[in-house]
């Protein structure tokens, strides 16, 4: 081909050569560009949720940018954005851009309220709907993917809820893989997928049967280790687990207390050396993202040396 039947070719395509952006996705005031890399390099990752960062100090409030440079300042790799659901997808770019800091992964917090196993359709169309909001708003930024918790026990039957947020979800793959983002569980208290009201030492088999069923590369686990150490062995969770868990959740839980702790405290007796072991058997790298009381840079800077020690990552 020549250059001239290359223009001419090109000229007849028309707007097809060069589709324009979705109006809620252009660029507020900056020029397109890279998004920032993770500040480290090594396979465990260390993050924050934007929800623990302050929006306030000194009495002035605080823009997005500004407190994902705390976090950075903290020590932190980057931001697990759980704050998607008020914000734009630009938004978050430009703020991603502009304070220099990688956001992985994004989360609407609605999805308590809001879900993919209500009984009513109106109300699983929004819970979709804000699912695929947060794929925009991770795929803008640059992450990877977005945690979802699927639904409440106490909306039905476990089949019937089961398979009404397998429909929704099925609704929104083409958009998650058009996007090169992961739809992933959490294990969370809401009654799915294991036994609320048994003791240990439960298995995480329902969990991977949900994840299989949909039989894609773009539905996984979010992985929180602290969650679940009430209700089984969190090393054992993450070997059976395997590829399926791309990304964690960390908090320390105290077994004996009943209570959600401070990661790797004196109270904390989850059984971090296993968790450890499992992780080096499983080769496994990626995130790992606090989900615990929050604060300013020096609070932040507690919960990442917390989480190096539980996870082996000093010196």
């Amino acid at each position: 081909m020549t250059r001239r039947d290359f223009v001419r070719l090109a000229s007849a395509a028309g707007p097809l050569a060069a589709a324009p952006a979705l109006a809620q996705d252009k660029p507020s005031g900056t020029m397109p560009g890279p998004v920032p890399l993770p500040r480290s390099s090594r396979p465990v990752l260390l993050s924050c949720k934007m929800g623990m960062i302050t929006r306030e100090v000194g009495g002035r409030k605080l823009g997005i940018a500004d407190r994902l440079r705390m976090a950075a300042d903290a020590g932190f790799d980057g931001v697990d954005f759980d704050e998607a659901g008020g914000v734009t997808a630009a938004e978050v770019r430009d703020a991603s851009r502009e304070s220099g800091v990688f956001v992985h992964n994004a989360i609407n917090h609605t999805h308590w309220g809001v879900r993919l196993t209500d009984p009513k359709q109106e109300v699983r169309d929004k819970a979709r709907a804000n699912m695929d909001h947060c794929l925009r708003v991770s795929h803008a930024a640059g992450g990877s993917g977005i945690l979802i918790v699927v639904g409440q026990g106490g909306d039905g039957p476990d089949a019937e809820i089961e398979e009404r947020c397998r429909r929704e979800i099925l609704k929104s793959l083409p958009l998650a893989a058009s996007l090169g983002q992961r739809i992933l569980v959490e294990n969370v208290w809401n009654r799915m997928m294991y036994d609320h009201d048994r003791p240990p030492e439960q298995s995480p088999e329902r969990f991977i049967r949900f994840v299989d069923g949909f039989r894609s590369p773009w539905v996984g686990m979010y992985y929180d280790i602290g969650n679940h150490w009430k209700y089984g062995q969190p090393g054992d969770w993450l070997r059976a687990f395997g590829h399926r868990a791309v990304k964690l959740d960390v908090k320390g839980f105290s077994r004996a207390k009943n209570q959600f702790v401070d990661i790797g405290s004196t109270d904390d007796d989850l059984p971090w050396a296993d968790v450890r072991k499992a992780i080096a058997e499983l080769n496994w790298t990626g995130w790992t993202t606090a989900e615990v009381g929050g604060g300013d840079v020096r609070r932040l800077t507690t919960v990442r040396q917390q989480m190096e020690r539980v996870f082996g990552l000093q010196g």
